[in-house]
């Protein structure tokens, strides 16, 4: 990559080949103003002389301390300008002989002088200018026309229209001209606000390689706005398109050119220092040892260039190193945002913003530009922290990344499979688990659906989670983990880590997290996942948690199902629209034989709902499913699987199914028959699983009346489910019975405690 000399003259330019494109890089560095060609006809006219020098480019850098970026399109349009340019320098028909018709006087010197300036200095500055001038003197030479009397005079005067025809004409092919045409009634010589709605630069600071578009959409709709620390964002909806604008102003694109300064030398002098593969081992500790390094630098700076700034301000600049030092630039600001539920980055770098998906607003396209350079960074920190790798042999690469604030799973695919570079896909995790009331109040299952699988849980049934892609597998299973009691051993098997054992191990819980290998990696020295879960039944008695079925592994987990943790909970997520689905996948695809399959116990399918216009989608539970074992060939025409819950379209929520209302369910029968209290009495498991759903959905209500979200994240909602498990305990003991009404009374009055206890810590 050539890199540009800043301490060259103003205006003085280099042309940068990368690939295919060609880009222009203009010195700016003393210019008096803000580098705008919308806003300032000098800067136009300077770029277009070079344009004209300098021959085809794909986009046009100016560079002050910030870069500002002006796109393809803009390239183009002010090309064809400078290229119309040449063309007139060269064409004889514009000398003062043709114009004149030969003859000489003040209307002659006049007509040449006049376009004169039109062609080789307005056309430069002010191109619609140059067009609409034109045409006010094309008709005024009609007119004019009409009165001559002179032949001779009328000659030269229709010689003249002609070229101001020939002029125009060359003018109304040029793309500028083309766009606008519509708008240049009473247009103004000077006025550059047309200019503003058809050319926008990207900016990006000397210490960034993502570019932003800042400048908010023409004619965009305000539909929201909210700051996550000192990043601004608003969302707009536009006018055009049925996608949402993403629009984030971070703040490093608010500092003062001082503390430009003071950041573009750290950032320099940090660089120096390339972090070592062994560094990327512990990013958290790499992170703190730059921050701090970092912060003593930028104290060091700010005392040598006699600059005073408040420690928070030496704080915010230290943060912003790290994030293009060793980080991940902008994108860990998008990850920040918890709205976000995915990212997307799609090659070639460098001509497509970034897309999102948006809590509130769904589909989104941002305003940020990421580069090559940036790119090609992230992917070779990716390497060193996964320890996997990415190239011709393998050009797949997933992993995990923790930044500070949030979690994300991570894919990136590079050549030869994409064919233009590299492209990413990040799913951000939430940074707390998900629970089961979270889960209620977002509608993606009803308080029943959440009774049922907590009965099921403690059943230590084995469990699947199916479903599409983004239709929240991992977030539910990750949802059912809470709903394990922390007295038993856990045992996760993953490989790339999206699970949230860290957080539950925080929280106390007994959990042991495995790492393997990636399905799709080659040459790798991680174990396999199924090696790993082999593994797992030699580890002691565990419930075993399988981040997602998609491969070999599929044998052991059901091997360990039906021999090893049979007497445990066994859950794991895998790609399937129906239970057919997973049984055509498990049997059909992986391998496994189909009386393996019979290990399965329920099938929980989560699916996307889109609204009937189609721009709207909500994650929903549309099926709870047991999987009976008498059957021998085909689980669907032999009655194999039975729905207990069934999502309802006009309800929007799941509905308990006959089978289930009538007890007619194996699984739950054969929980029943291990607890003396129900075996063979339905109606006391069917009262257990009622009270359950009361109790989720009573934590649910009383969060949203008292405006404390708190009580549904999992540090709270696993003292709820402690607690549901000692006072069962309790009132079986006293009274000799599950009594549902005193259990859930009992409960309750230790909720209404728990509320009033945190009140007077909070000092409400």
């Amino acid at each position: 990559m050539v890199l540009f000399d800043k301490e060259k003259e103003l205006f003085d330019y280099d042309v940068i080949r990368e690939g295919e494109d060609i880009t222009l890089k203009i010195n700016c560095e003393t210019y008096s103003r803000t580098p705008s060609l919308e806003d300032d006809p000098v800067l136009m006219a300077k770029t277009i002389d070079i344009l004209a020098a300098s021959g085809t480019v794909t986009k046009i850098v100016f560079v002050q301390t910030r870069e500002y970026e002006y796109d393809y399109s803009t390239a183009d349009m002010l090309l064809e300008i400078a290229k119309l340019y040449n063309q007139f320098v060269k064409q004889k028909i514009l000398s003062y002989y043709e114009i004149s018709g030969g003859g000489v006087g003040t209307d002659s010197a006049k007509r040449y002088s006049d376009l004169q300036n039109i062609l080789f200095k307005l056309l430069k500055a002010d191109p619609l200018g140059a067009y609409v001038e034109t045409r006010r003197i094309l008709r005024h030479e009609k007119i004019r026309a009409q009165r001559v009397v002179d032949k001779k005079a009328l000659i030269a005067t229709e010689k003249y229209i002609s070229i101001l025809n020939y002029v125009l004409g060359l003018l109304e092919k040029t793309k500028i001209i083309s766009m606008t045409k519509q708008d240049l009634i009473g247009y103004r010589i000077g006025d550059r606000a047309l200019y503003s709605k058809i050319i926008t630069s990207t900016v990006k600071p000397d210490f960034m390689f993502t570019k932003l578009m800042a400048s908010y959409p023409d004619g965009g709709e305000e539909i929201g706005a909210y700051t996550i620390g000192n990043t601004e964002i608003t969302v707009f909806s536009l006018p055009d398109s049925v996608q949402n604008l993403y629009h984030i102003i971070p703040p490093e694109f608010k500092l003062t050119e001082e503390k430009y300064d003071i950041l573009d030398t750290a950032r320099k002098i940090m660089a120096e220092h390339k972090p070592k593969k062994s560094e990327f081992v512990d990013p958290e500790r790499m992170r703190d040892v730059f921050y701090k390094v970092g912060h003593d630098l930028i104290e060091e700076l700010c005392e040598n260039k006699k600059i005073r700034l408040r420690s928070k301000e030496i704080e915010e600049l230290t943060n912003i190193l790290v994030r293009y030092t060793v980080g991940f630039g902008l994108i860990e600001l998008l990850l920040n945002d918890e709205q976000i539920q995915d990212i997307t980055i799609n090659s070639p770098m460098g001509r497509t913003p970034i897309f999102i998906i948006h809590g509130e607003f769904g589909d989104c396209k941002t305003n940020i530009i990421p580069t090559v350079s940036e790119a090609e960074s992230w992917a070779s920190k990716l390497r060193m922290i996964s320890g996997r790798p990415l190239d011709e042999a393998n050009p797949i690469l997933d992993t995990e990344l923790t930044i500070p604030g949030a979690r994300a799973r991570i894919a990136v695919i590079s050549p030869p499979l994409n064919p233009s570079g590299l492209a990413y896909a990040f799913r951000r995790h939430r940074d707390k688990p998900w629970t089961l009331p979270l889960f209620i109040e977002n509608r993606m299952i009803n308080s029943l659906g959440a009774g049922l699988l907590s009965f099921v849980i403690d059943g230590s049934k084995a469990l699947l989670v199916a479903g599409t892609r983004s239709a929240g597998k991992t977030s539910f299973l990750g949802a059912l983990l809470v709903e394990i009691m922390r007295k038993y051993r856990i045992i996760t098997i993953e490989d790339t880590l999206e699970l949230p054992v860290e957080p539950l191990r925080r929280m106390e819980y007994n959990i042991q997290q495995l790492k393997v290998a990636a399905a799709l990696t080659k040459s790798t020295t991680e174990v396999s996942a199924e090696e790993g879960i082999r593994t797992t039944l030699r580890m002691g008695d565990s419930a075993l948690i399988v981040g997602e079925v998609r491969s070999t592994e599929a044998k052991a987990l059901y091997e360990a199902m039906r021999i090893g943790a049979s007497a445990n909970v066994v859950a794991g997520t895998i790609h399937a629209d129906s239970p057919y689905g997973i049984y055509d996948r498990v049997v059909n695809d992986l391998g496994v034989p189909k009386t393996s399959f019979k290990a399965t116990d329920i099938a929980i399918m989560t699916n996307p709902i889109r609204s009937a216009d189609g721009l709207h989608r909500f994650r929903r539970v549309t099926q709870i499913t047991e999987v009976r074992k008498f059957w021998e060939s085909d689980p669907l025409l032999e009655k194999g699987f039975v729905d207990l819950m069934k999502y309802d379209s006009k309800s929007d929520e799941l509905e308990p199914s006959s089978d289930l209302l009538n007890g007619d369910s194996d699984i739950l029968k054969a929980i029943a028959g291990n607890v003396k209290e129900w075996t063979g009495n339905w109606d006391a498991v069917w009262d257990n699983v009622l009270l359950r759903a009361k109790i989720k959905e009573t934590l649910v209500k009383v969060a949203k009346k008292a405006k404390m979200p708190s009580l549904l994240e999992a540090e709270f909602v696993i003292l709820c489910n402690d607690e549901f498990h000692k006072v069962s305990d309790r009132v079986k003991t006293e009274v000799g019975s599950l009594d549902s009404k005193r259990i859930f009374f009992e409960w309750n009055d230790w909720l209404k405690r728990s509320i009033k206890k945190q009140n007077i810590k909070k000092g409400k």
